[in-house]
């Protein structure tokens, strides 16, 4: 198992936010494609339900957090989707398969006793952004997604784990690492995918503006509102595909930015990781997620039930 230097010495609180809906997709796609959905008594799939819980209680027993909170997508259609009729749109529908794993998935974190965050029309980013937002003073925060957007984010205290390999593989990004890499702050990559677009979520940036030249245009000018007053200063090719571009630019740069200001109701004091009984075994045995049941027993030491604990 790959191991992660931990801060957690200094008595500050440890808060790992878990970008739920990735994780449920990746451990679907990576049953899936061999055909392995494993299946409930009513012989609805839980490949995906299963692998998020593994996921999530193996990320737990990496960094050691002393909180924990699980961040979920709510329906399609956001703000985004307002803004840009083409957000997302080249997104093909989630596989038959997967579609009542995802209520599954937020009644499975429930289960195990983590805190769950989700708004109708927000996507999950927001919600992590929020939460980073609100509590990164507070505490030292891990993020554990696929999705780098999340770069965003990044600072001397809040650190991003992008899922790699399996379980326990992941690609670390520090606001160190950032700043040695891209040579300016992660704020400023929201500036970054401004320019180059994200194809994934639909959008084109300005064409014709790869992330060599974007970099470079930040490098001198910082921002896009920079670039945009020094536009004069441009070689004349890049300054026409900015003018070419100029609406669909300022709309990048806003669909690219993460929302930190979501008002999300609740105390840092509830996020703190339940203890595991037993009885959270048999929960989870109860709804026929046996495979991460016995990851859970291999993975953490069981206590007895608390009598607060809602199994008991």
């Amino acid at each position: 198992m790959q191991e992660y230097e931990n801060d957690n010495g200094r008595e500050r609180p440890h808060l790992l936010l878990i970008d739920g809906m990735a994780l449920l997709f990746r451990a679907f796609h990576a049953t899936a494609v061999h055909g392995r959905f494993m299946r409930n008594r009513e012989g609805v799939p839980t490949n995906a339900v299963q692998g998020f819980i593994g996921h999530s209680l193996s990320a737990q027993s990496i960094f050691r957090p002393t909180h924990l909170a699980v961040c979920w997508d709510m329906g399609a259609f956001t703000f985004r989707n307002e803004l840009y009729e083409g957000y997302k749109a080249n997104r093909p529908a989630p596989p038959e398969e997967m579609g009542p794993q995802f209520e599954m998935g937020r009644e499975s974190a429930w289960l195990l006793g983590w805190k769950s965050f989700g708004i109708d029309g927000v996507e999950a980013d927001d919600v992590i952004g929020s939460l980073v937002y609100r509590w990164k003073d507070e505490a030292d925060i891990t993020i554990i997604s696929g999705d780098k957007d999340l770069l965003q984010l990044l600072s001397p205290g809040v650190r991003i784990a992008f899922m790699k390999k399996g379980h326990t593989v992941y690609d670390v990004y520090t606001y160190d690492r950032f700043k040695e890499e891209y040579g300016f702050e992660p704020s400023q990559f929201v500036d970054l995918k401004a320019f180059t677009g994200d194809s994934s979520d639909g959008y084109p940036g300005v064409r014709g503006i790869g992330p060599k030249t974007a970099t470079k245009l930040i490098l001198d000018h910082g921002t896009v509102d920079g670039v945009l007053a020094e536009l004069d200063q441009l070689k004349p090719a890049v300054r026409k595909k900015i003018d070419d571009e100029l609406v669909m630019l300022k709309l990048s740069r806003e669909l690219a930015e993460i929302d930190c200001h979501i008002p999300i109701p609740g105390e840092l004091d509830e996020l703190l990781v339940p203890p595991y009984s037993r009885e959270t075994a048999k929960a989870l045995e109860a709804e026929d997620y046996g495979t991460a049941s016995r990851q859970l027993l291999n993975l953490f030491p069981l206590e007895e039930t608390p009598e607060e604990w809602p199994f008991g």
